[in-house]
């Protein structure tokens, strides 16, 4: 009985690592948009972000229960053994996925790692298939799918609703929209993602006869799991963050807004339905579908498709990861230990090769992607060019004033004309004239001059 308490509270603890992995693997779902957009600052979004996972985390049990009692069967004989090998399957992938800053899922980790090691330990018999599709696989086709849908209706009509209004107008406006959905998302995320390490806890507690088949989780372990993510998520995944805020497509403030806003609503719904979805890929799904309802909006396919790739990969590789470290578990209390050394290593070995690298609050908006747009996005922006920048764009303003710049230092290489006297007629190939501003007396101007001007004037106008 000592042997099991103890491997149970093995079990416990590489679930709460589990846990802080799935916090920063999943900042970027939340904050991504909002930190590449301005709205907030790097740290201060992550910390909003952690106090509002800690939060959801308190909010519903519906997830926990899938995962403890719905997609592997409690009473087919499951160890603390097989739970162990399913999380070191799943924090692998975590980690490698992080390192390569691709927001992969982190429940489908988790998903595939237990069911990889209960298939190894146990059999087919010990997962439910039926659960598997129905609130797994399922939830991971439609899931991004329609959150990508609905956030391209967003987009465009924020975009709509906004077409006569000044950019200063709307600012404000967005930046709170932006932080408010942000905030909800963060919610929403604790309501889905914390339930689940509460689950696999729960399922160990039920392995080991701690607690009675089907029971609740505990108080506390909603209140460590919570607080593990909202852990993680302080530290921040500034990797997944650049991806998801500069590589996937070029946000603007009000398609941030209808990102956030389309993805919170998604992961709340399926919280309250009790399906374990993905909340990466659903986030990803709505800044995908954010890019392509904006007018002339750029989606770099080739890292959108890397991360499909990544999507499909995921519970398979977790599973495979786990079932051969619940082969070597079975082997007894060496076995268990070698997971353990062999995890550690693992994971040491990513944190070294991510610190030749590293990215953190500092640099996460640096850098951003420098891919080609592809045939696809060239053929998109053939058909429907990128708008104009808005009045009182000051990007749009300094791109004129180069212009205009740029024209100036070729005309200065050429050598003025003589001027003769001219007459106030201007004839053709004569020099303009006009009245001193003071004297009122006729004043010969270059030609190159008021080409200047008028130039000047239009470049000034941009930025007005």
């Amino acid at each position: 009985m000592e042997h099991i308490t103890l491997l149970i509270g093995i079990v416990i603890v590489t679930a709460l690592v589990f846990d802080f992995t799935n916090g920063f693997h999943d900042t970027a779902n939340a904050m991504a948009t909002t930190i590449s957009t301005g709205a907030l600052k790097p740290k201060a979004a992550v910390a909003m972000s952690a106090a509002l996972n800690l939060l959801g985390a308190f909010l519903s049990v519906e997830v926990a229960k899938t995962i403890s009692g719905g997609i592997i069967d409690e009473t087919a004989g499951i160890r603390p053994e097989v739970i162990f090998a399913g999380l070191v399957g799943a924090i692998i992938w975590n980690l490698v996925t992080w390192l390569a800053g691709l927001p992969s899922s982190s429940s489908h980790a988790l998903f595939g790692g237990l069911i990889g090691a209960t298939l190894v330990s146990v059999g087919a018999s010990g997962v439910h298939g039926g659960a598997v599709v129905m609130k797994v696989l399922i939830p991971a086709v439609a899931a991004p799918i329609v959150a990508g849908l609905a956030s391209m209706a967003a987009t465009r009509l924020t975009y709509r609703l906004a077409r006569n209004r000044a950019e200063e107008d709307t600012a404000k406006g967005y930046r709170a929209g932006q932080i408010a959905s942000a905030a909800l998302v963060s919610l929403a995320h604790g309501t889905n993602d914390a339930q689940k390490t509460m689950g696999v806890i729960t399922l160990a507690l039920i392995t080991g006869g701690v607690v009675a088949p089907h029971a609740d989780p505990p108080l506390w372990v909603i209140a460590s799991a919570g607080l593990a993510i909202a852990l993680g998520t302080y530290l921040g995944g500034w990797r997944i963050i650049r991806t998801m805020g500069k590589g996937i497509t070029d946000i603007q403030p009000p398609q941030g807004f209808a990102a956030q806003t389309g993805a919170a609503a998604t992961i709340l719904a399926s919280s309250h339905l009790g399906f374990a979805l993905s909340t990466t890929q659903v986030c990803s799904g709505s800044v995908m579908g954010s890019g392509l309802g904006r007018k002339g909006g750029v989606v770099r396919w080739s890292t959108a498709g890397r991360m499909v790739v990544a999507w499909g990969l995921t519970l398979p590789a977790a599973g495979l990861v786990a079932a051969g470290a619940a082969l070597l578990a079975d082997q007894g209390d060496w076995g268990i230990a070698a997971v353990a050394v062999l995890a550690l290593a693992v994971c040491g070995a990513i944190w070294v090769a991510s610190r030749r690298k590293p990215v953190d609050h500092t640099n996460v908006n640096e850098g951003p992607a420098t891919e080609p747009a592809g045939v696809v996005t060239a053929a998109l922006q053939a058909v429907s060019p990128p708008p104009a920048g808005p009045v009182g764009s000051v990007p749009a303003a300094a791109e004129a004033v180069e212009a205009v710049e740029a024209v100036e230092a070729v005309e200065a290489t050429i050598p003025a004309p003589a001027m003769a006297d001219a007459p106030l007629a201007d004839p053709v190939g004569a020099a303009p004239v006009i009245a001193d501003p003071v004297t009122a007396d006729p004043v010969a101007v270059h030609p190159h001059e008021t080409h200047r001007t008028k130039r000047r004037a239009k470049a000034g106008s941009a930025a007005g």
